[in-house]
């Protein structure tokens, strides 16, 4: 299997410090944000990882990682010109993945879980998707999944009103075909290509599997939740605030 962190955009949301540098060069207590979905990857037993950025501080990653040596990992990289989205991020790991499964991370997304069994059973998966799931107290931040029968009957974007506290959690497991799903994506209204349409299309294959998170999960794409990934951390590692 192979790893892809999407580490793109401009981070709009955290000027003015993404004036400077990426958003996920920023840090979340003592570590470089883009440490997080590499050690998630690293403890789940990746060792070959694509990290797909964007911007003018693209060269700054290089920088900070290098070729992952000091992870043991392999790292390889990838250049997204402008913001066409999450999907059409991914779209430009096709050559990477190289026809295997792949294990997909937003790069601003910090979790306390140790997942590494729920991607053993995709591995185990013939076909399709896996997708992780947290109850939170805002769904309407998030994409939301509505669960019916134990299946996941359909995900929305942001609703208004959400038919369920299921927050849909920047963590996917896809086999190749996501990337021929892509293809087949029509820009959204914000003018984009969503990874929200990329799920939905499994779940109408009824080919979409998910796990619950136990522990904490959160972004860090807002000063709030930047903050709350720190403490968060810093609570997990002993630290007292």
């Amino acid at each position: 299997m192979k790893g892809i962190i999407l580490a793109g955009g401009l981070g709009s949301r955290l000027f003015p410090c993404t004036k400077v540098t990426n958003k996920h060069l920023l840090p979340v207590f003592n570590k470089p944000m883009i440490y997080y979905p590499i050690l998630t990857m690293v403890n789940a037993g990746l060792k070959d990882i694509m990290i797909v950025t964007g911007g003018g501080s693209a060269e700054d990653f290089i920088k900070i990682l290098g070729d992952g040596g000091e992870f043991g990992l392999k790292i390889s990289y990838a250049y997204q010109e402008g913001e066409g989205g999450i999907a059409d991020a991914l779209r430009l790991s096709e050559s990477f993945a190289q026809g295997e499964k792949i294990f997909v991370v937003l790069g601003d997304n910090i979790l306390d879980d140790d997942i590494s069994e729920d991607i053993n059973d995709f591995e185990k998966q013939e076909r399709g998707a896996k997708i992780f799931l947290k109850e939170v107290t805002d769904p309407e931040r998030f994409g939301v999944a509505e669960i019916r029968d134990g299946k996941v009957s359909g995900i929305v974007e942001k609703p208004k009103n959400p038919k369920s506290n299921f927050a849909v959690c920047g963590l996917y497991l896809y086999d190749n075909s996501a990337f021929e799903i892509i293809k087949t994506l029509k820009p959204s209204g914000r003018g984009e290509l969503e990874i929200t349409d990329v799920n939905n299309v499994f779940i109408e294959r009824g080919d979409m599997t998910y796990a619950v998170l136990d522990g904490w999960w959160t972004d860090a794409g807002t000063f709030e939740s930047l903050l709350k990934a720190s403490n968060l951390v810093a609570k997990k590692e002993g630290f007292i605030f």
